[in-house]
Formats: C-alpha cells, structure tokens, sequence
C-alpha cells in the first residue's frame, strides 16, 4: 500500500528519542532487579525470616482496609450525588474531591495534633461528657492499622468517587428503568445495573487509590505501621544495606504487577457507547430526613478528609504568626528548592511526554503507530518512589562518575545538583503528559495535518505550527497536575535529596519525625493550597454530555 505524498511516518530521530526515553524509564526496573539478584543468599534468608513477612502482612491488610474503604465511601458518594437531588447537591460534587488536595503524610500529622490525648477534639469531648483527665476518657489510638487505613481511605477515596460518577452520570435511563418494570428497587437496580456496568471506571479508581497507599512512606511511618515502603526507607537510610533495600523492593514490585493485572483485570470487557441519543439518568429530588441524611452523608468524607485537617493548618500557622515566629529563613530555603524541583521536572516531563505522544501517534499514512514506547514511558507512574530511587540509584551513580571524569569534577556533580532527583520525579509523573497530550491528539482532526504537510510543510513545522497551539489546553494541564505533584513528593525526595536540601514536604517529614510542629503547618499548609488547583481542574472536567471514559481525567498504570 502506497503511502500519499507528503504523509510520511515520524522520522527515525523521533522514533530514536522515545525509544531513549522509554529505556530510560525501564532502565530502573532492571538495575534493581538486578541488584536484588546479585546479592548474596543470607540477605534472602535474614529479610524472608525477620523483615517480609510482617512488612508484606502489614501492607496486605492496609491494601485490603483502604480498598475496602474507598470503594465504600468513593462509590456510595458518586452513586448519591449521580442519582439525588439534596441540599448542598451542586457544591458538594466538587467538594467531594478536595481530599485530592491533601497529601497522605499531611493529613497524619494533622490528625495526630488534632486526636492527640491532650489535643483539643478529646478535649472537647471529655468536656462535654463531664471528664476532667485522660486517664478517665480517651479514644483509640490513632497510631495503629486501624488508624492508618482510616487516615488514608478518607484521602484516596476521591480515585473512585470521580472514575465512579463519570460512569452514574452517563448511564444510559432506560437500563435502570427496564430494571424497575421488571420488578427490582432502587438497591436492586444499582446492585445489578448500574454497579457491574460501573466495574470497569471503579477497577482504575481503585488501583489507582492502592498504588498510592504503596507509594505512601510519610503517613505509615508516622502512625506506626511498618509496610514494605517504610522497611525499604530504613533498610536503606538506617541500615545503609542497599541491598536488602532493593530485595524488599523487588517484593514491593510484585504487588504493583498484581495491582496494575487487577485492574486490567476489571477493565477487561471495557466498552464505551456515545450516551447522546439516550436520557441520561435525572436526579431524584430528596425531601425532609431522607435530604438531610443525604447531605450529611456526603459531607461528611469532605469534613474529615479536608476541611478538619486544613482547618487545622490555617489555626497553627495563624498562631504561629501571631506569636511573632514568623518564617525561619530555613523554610523559606524550602519553599525555593521545592519550586525549583517542580519547574525542572514539569519542564522535562511536559517536553518528554510532547516527544513521545507526537512520535507514536497514528500519522496520517501509517499502517501501523507504534505503541509502546508510550505504553513503556507511562509505566514510571505505578512504581513507588521508593522502588524507583532504588533502581535509579546504580544508573545514576555510574552517570555521575561519567561526568565527574569528563569533566574533572569533584564527588557526585549529578547527584548534589539534584539533578538526579529531578529525573527521578520526572519518571514517575510522565504518564500524566503522555496521557493527556495523546487524549489531545486524538482530538485533532487528521485532516489539518493532512493539509499541512501536503502544502510542503516537514514534520516539526506541522508540530509547531499545527499540533502546538491546539495541545496548549493539554500541555498546561499537564504541566500543572506534574507540577503539583513533584511539590507534594515525598519517597523518593528523602532517598535522592542532595545533601542539606530541604523541599516543603522533607521539612515536614522531619519535623513530624522530631515530634515538633513549629513551622511543619506552614509547610503542610503551602503545598495544600498548591494541591487545590488541579482540584479545581478536575471540578471542571465535564463528566456528562456524551461518553466519558474514566482514562480522560485520570492516569492510570
């Protein structure tokens, strides 16, 4: 088959770069498989006999506790705000989302302050139940499994509320109706219709929202529950054995396969219709009790995941402020290295995954677009930080001395400039620019690439000229989701930080860790006001008016 004039495929400098980029992302999986494997056989048998098995059972049992809580709390919500009409309704859509804005670790350290025995949420309740010392009121223990999962079901429960809302508000009227005349209830209708055709949107919420509970480090260790991410942080950092590091990680590694095969698993009979020509499902107006109970039970996920512990935030670094404490220089520091960090990632995660959309995209003319180095660039996102620092480490390491010898510099130039972690993070978060530009390109029409590049334009004239200002809306929503995120990252920062270089959430971390909490709301509460604009972007993403699938607002592995 003869291709038209002018429509060649990408060329092979293109299909080089996103090869390259692509081996770079796979290039940490094997430098710590790698690293596993060539240590010797007593780092198997001490970690397999005193560190896996509680670390794994303790992770096993939170991946169980916050799957189970946020697909109860995610779905019922979306389900609720999808099908009824309450007081509150219209806001309370949007509201149900700010949890996003809150960082895992944040939320821990504000509820340690606010449940503490002496802090003032059991303060209030012994005083109204007529107590006048802990010792004769107090509640369970925040630092515990149960705790934990609480902590970060009522954060992570958003991922499903948003893949599972998308899915109620486009669901076709006569599918619940046609179950109504053949005798179901409401419970009967959603049980058997509206939940199974959910299943495919609540699998990516939910794998979504068990790869951050893996991801997480700041939280678990702050409420006492070792899993497999705080064993490989002190296996590393207070053991100095990289080794053991990376066989504990290698086990970790194993639960993202299984996590990312569960949700392909899910999605497996994924099919997507326009809803345009049907009525979509119309909310049932709520009166008296039933509205007030709605309400209640819709805001009550948004109070304690966001608005108790961003309350919290404001109170102490208000106080703070009028003390006279005001902001430690050492602070301010942070707040500088943490935007610097974010800026270098998004520029090279926002430029990378430009390269690597545009060049495996379907070019007019092709028979064939080749996938996978995007499928390969997308895969840093469901790896831990702490995985992913441990396999960079050894690649990097061997950079720097590269560079330390071509240049005659002293130590580790790569590594101290943060240049290391800056790739790190960039890893991680290039699903998100991948994803949303290739969602942008396909919805460019193919004939406006067609037309330029018959009126003689090369590939990169069409790129800039074509592609370039139809992806801005997609390249700056990336840029701010990668943004965000680089600012809120807190595993692989302390395992790649240069030495004496705090970001928002180190300085956080180590104040937690040191039991002060001085300036750690002032940190905590930056990078939540940070977390709030790409909420808002999500609140804006419209979810009805055609077929929505839930890969349009959210990246998955």
């Amino acid at each position: 088959m003869r291709r038209p004039a002018g429509l060649r495929p990408v060329g092979r400098l293109w299909h080089a770069a996103t090869v390259a980029i692509a081996l770079g992302v796979l290039a940490p999986v094997a430098s710590l498989v790698w690293l596993a494997l060539d240590a010797d056989l007593t780092h198997w048998t001490h970690l397999a006999t005193h560190v896996l098995p509680e670390a794994a059972l303790n992770t096993a049992l939170l991946l169980t506790g916050v799957g189970a809580l946020t697909l109860l709390v995610g779905t019922g919500c979306a389900w609720l705000v999808a099908t009824c009409d309450f007081p509150g309704h219209r806001w309370l859509q949007w509201a149900l989302l700010l949890p996003l804005a809150m960082p895992t670790y944040i939320v821990a350290f504000a509820y340690l302050d606010l449940l503490h025995p002496l802090g003032p949420v059991q303060g209030a309740i012994r005083w109204a139940l007529g107590y006048d010392s802990p010792r004769q009121f107090r509640l369970p223990d925040l630092r515990s499994m149960g705790g934990a999962i609480l902590v970060l079901g009522m954060v992570l429960y958003p991922y499903v509320y948003m893949t599972a809302r998308a899915m109620f508000v486009t669901q076709p009227l006569h599918l619940m109706e046609a179950a109504r005349l053949l005798g179901e209830g409401r419970w009967g209708a959603f049980r058997h219709v509206a939940l199974p055709l959910a299943r495919p949107a609540l699998a990516v919420g939910l794998s979504l929202a068990l790869l951050e509970t893996l991801n997480d480090i700041g939280a678990s260790e702050f409420l006492g529950v070792n899993t497999l991410t705080v064993a490989v942080y002190t296996t590393w950092i207070t053991r100095s054995d990289l080794a053991g590091a990376a066989q504990i990680a290698i086990a970790m590694l194993l639960m993202v396969v299984a996590l990312v095969l569960l949700e392909r698993h899910g999605r497996r009979h994924q099919r997507f219709g326009s809803a345009q020509r049907m009525r979509a499902v119309t909310p049932r107006r709520l009166r008296g009790p039933a509205a007030l109970a709605a309400t209640l039970a819709a805001l009550l996920p948004v109070l304690i995941g966001f608005v108790a512990p961003a309350a919290y935030l404001v109170w102490e670094t208000i106080k703070r402020l009028r003390l006279g404490g005001g902001v430690s220089p050492a602070l301010i520091g942070s707040l500088g290295n943490t935007l610097a960090v974010a800026l270098g990632v998004t520029v090279l995660a926002v430029a990378a995954g430009l390269v690597v959309a545009w060049a495996t995209r379907q070019p007019p003319g092709a028979l064939t677009p080749r996938r996978w180095p995007a499928r390969a660039a997308s895969l840093g996102y469901a790896l831990p930080g702490t995985v992913l620092a441990i396999g960079l480490l050894t690649p990097a390491l061997a950079a720097d001395a590269g560079v330390a010898t071509l240049f005659g510099l002293p130590g580790l130039p790569l590594m101290s400039l943060g240049v290391v972690l800056v790739v790190a993070c960039t890893i991680r978060f290039l699903a998100m620019p991948v994803g949303g530009i290739e969602a942008g390109l396909s919805r460019i029409p193919a004939t406006l690439e067609q037309a330029s590049r018959l009126l003689g334009e090369s590939p990169l004239g069409t790129l800039r000229r074509v592609h370039l200002p139809l992806l801005r809306p997609a390249l700056s929503a990336g840029a701010l989701l990668v943004f965000v995120d680089a600012m809120k990252e807190l595993p692989a920062t302390l395992l790649l930080r240069p030495a004496d270089f705090d970001t928002l959430a180190t300085w956080l971390y180590a104040e937690a860790a040191r039991g002060t909490y001085e300036e750690g709301a002032i940190a905590a509460l930056l990078i939540v006001l940070a977390g709030l604009l790409p909420v808002a972007l999500l609140a804006r993403t419209p979810v009805s008016g055609g077929a929505v699938q839930a890969d349009d607002i959210t990246p998955h592995p």
